[in-house]
């Protein structure tokens, strides 16, 4: 799937700003040949939970309705007019003046359609139905519940099987943009690359729609100037070769330019800019090698999360994220727990960030409670949940989004899955046979191992490219007991390679619960001290082993979950505030990361 850009034989309109919203009480059916019945308004992109202000909207479980006008230039009426949604959380339906346009189940990826037969001259009506409920058929998974009032009203309830807030609405961006008729519809770049020699042959497979004859590409490099060529009838690839190639590093990218052009004759018929970055990926024995180098992954997991906005995009945010993850040494993190906006991607590929790209599903464990972590067990989650069509669906969508993104480097195909219980082994092996077809560029696929799921329990791993643990020694296990928890860690650690001699391993969440300005001489809980010990025992196990490739601890930032005992206002886990304050801990990472090479620590 292209991203919108403007260019000489496309435009693009934003729908964003402030929309009409209701709340659907279920009480009558909503109308949709006629405008809705509000006078309460909504800012796009956004979630609208914390922008309601008062419980019946943050908290609302259910349907959600936006609608807004929007007008059509006269002189694009002819061209091919596409409505995109960059992200409803969860399920949408989609009304252009009343009538039904598209449903997408799958609240992290884009989807689109055409409206042309739909509008007419002057203004139009959008209404989009969203859905933030959560079952055993979705991702991320919910515990679904309903109760039906005396006077037949239906009351919906959703606790998430997962930590963090059910954010929910348009949470990315709404706009239209058009094609010609004759449209380039997807571009695949792949490459093979001659790193001695500075080589890269370049392979576009271009998909197009329509009446055209040939398919030209130019490769452009930073400076705007060409660097390679060449054309087909469109029934071939192209393929070009790149000399004095200038690769993709982490923390220092370069990205060449695809201009690709439709021709029928001489006449140019659509066009559009594709950038993209050269480097290699391979997992080769204990090594994962960008460029032929071993990496060594230090970062986070994050969370789409902040004040106001929720889960809705923050091109500010994300601009100050990657500052400060630069600042602090760091050169990677995953997209915990779900693919983040088309924009943090494209940040990630100008700013040379290496990125562990998650698919939505998380909470695929049965009876998961953070209450009680240390005492879950594995359970019949494989028999209850029935998550294998959206999984392959957010799959799909996902390496077809980001398929060409030089800073995506692995596939995280789930987060903490039940990977012990009856049917898990079935489950997995077909997730990941479906996934690995998929990625033209074959990049390596993992998911994130749970720590109650371990390594005497799970029947999984075998099928990932890498061991990626969650592990909370000295917080959830062994609370205040650094001792214990530096043996259990060793341990664990030392089993894991063992039974998985051949594959890299490492930690993609780790951390303990941090109020910002609590302090105590002792070894306490919640406090910054605390946290501080806790990350110095992680890195000196870390540094014990050869076949340890990485550390993402868990969080970049605190963030927001649903209440309860263990959750004042939100996770504490971030090394930064919800706001992005430093704790202690941070300058004590810091100190370490910048010590660390991204490439040749472990040698």
């Amino acid at each position: 799937m292209l991203y919108p850009i403007l260019t000489e034989t496309r435009t693009v309109q934003p729908l964003n700003g402030i929309w009409k919203f209701m709340v659907d009480t279920e009480e009558k059916p909503v109308d949709v040949q006629k405008p809705l019945p509000t006078r309460r308004t909504m800012a796009v992109p956004g979630s609208f939970n914390d922008q309601g202000v008062t419980r019946d909207i943050r908290m609302h479980c259910g349907f959600v309705w936006y609608e807004r006008e929007f007008t059509v230039a006269r002189n694009l009426l002819d061209q091919r007019i596409m409505l995109r949604i960059d992200a409803a959380t969860h399920e949408a339906d989609v009304y252009v003046n009343g009538e039904f346009l598209m449903h997408h189940k799958g609240g992290f990826l884009p989807f689109e359609g055409e409206i042309n037969s739909l509008i007419r001259p002057g203004k139009n009506r959008l209404t989009i139905r969203v859905s933030n409920l959560l079952d055993y058929t979705t991702l991320p998974v919910g515990n679904y519940s309903e109760t039906v009032d005396a006077d037949g009203r239906i009351r919906r309830k959703v606790s998430e099987n997962f930590d963090f807030f059910n954010y929910a609405g348009l949470s990315r961006y709404v706009r239209l943009y058009t094609t010609p008729r004759t449209y380039i519809e997807d571009i695949a770049i792949t490459y093979d690359v001659d790193l001695e020699a500075a080589r890269a042959r370049v392979n576009f497979a271009v998909e197009a729609k329509g009446d055209y004859d040939r398919v030209k590409v130019r490769v452009v490099d930073e400076a705007g100037v060409e660097v390679a060529a060449g054309s087909s009838d469109g029934k071939a690839d192209i393929s070009v070769t790149i000399e004095n190639l200038r690769l993709w590093q982490p923390l220092n990218a370069y990205l060449y330019n695809a201009n690709v052009e439709l021709y029928k004759g001489d006449e140019l018929v659509d066009a559009y800019d594709e950038p993209f970055g050269v480097r290699t990926v391979e997992v080769r024995g204990l090594q994962f090698l960008i460029n032929g180098q071993p990496f060594y992954f230090k970062g986070y997991g994050k969370h789409e999360d902040s004040y106001i906005n929720g889960r809705g995009i923050n091109e500010c945010v994300n601009v100050a994220d990657i500052n400060l993850m630069r600042w602090m040494g760091a050169n990677s993190f995953r997209t915990s727990h779900y693919p983040y906006s088309e924009e943090m991607m494209r940040l990630c590929d100008r700013e040379g960030f290496v990125v562990i790209d998650e698919v939505a599903a998380v909470g695929q464990f049965e009876g998961f409670s953070v209450d009680s972590a240390s005492g879950m067990a594995a359970t019949s989650t494989w028999q209850k949940m029935d998550t294998r069509a959206q999984h392959e669906q957010d799959i799909s969508e996902l390496i077809k989004r980001d398929k060409n993104h030089a800073c995506v480097v692995m596939w995280s195909l789930m987060n903490e899955p039940d990977s012990a219980g009856p049917g898990a082994r079935e489950y997995f092996e077909h997730i990941f046979d479906y996934a690995r077809k998929l990625d033209p560029q074959n990049r390596p696929f993992t998911y994130v191992n749970f720590q109650i799921c371990g390594i005497e329990k799970d029947v999984c791993a075998d099928l990932c490219d890498v061991i990626c643990l969650n592990r909370y020694f000295g917080w959830y296990w062994d609370t205040a007991n650094f001792e214990a928890a530096e043996r259990h860690l060793i341990e664990d650690l030392e089993a894991w390679h063992a039974k998985h001699p051949n594959k890299p391993i490492m930690f993609c969440e780790y951390g303990a619960d941090t109020v910002a300005g609590l302090h105590a001489v002792d070894d306490i809980p919640f406090t910054e001290e605390y946290q501080v010990k806790y990350y110095e025992i992680n890195s000196r196990v870390f540094d014990m082993y050869d076949f340890f490739i990485g550390e993402q601890l868990w969080n970049f930032a605190d963030f927001e979950t649903k209440t309860g005992i263990n959750r004042v206002q939100g996770n504490k886990k971030g090394i930064f505030t919800r706001g992005r304050d430093p704790k202690s801990v941070v300058r004590v990472l810091r100190d370490r990361w910048t010590k660390i090479p991204d490439f040749n620590y472990k040698k």
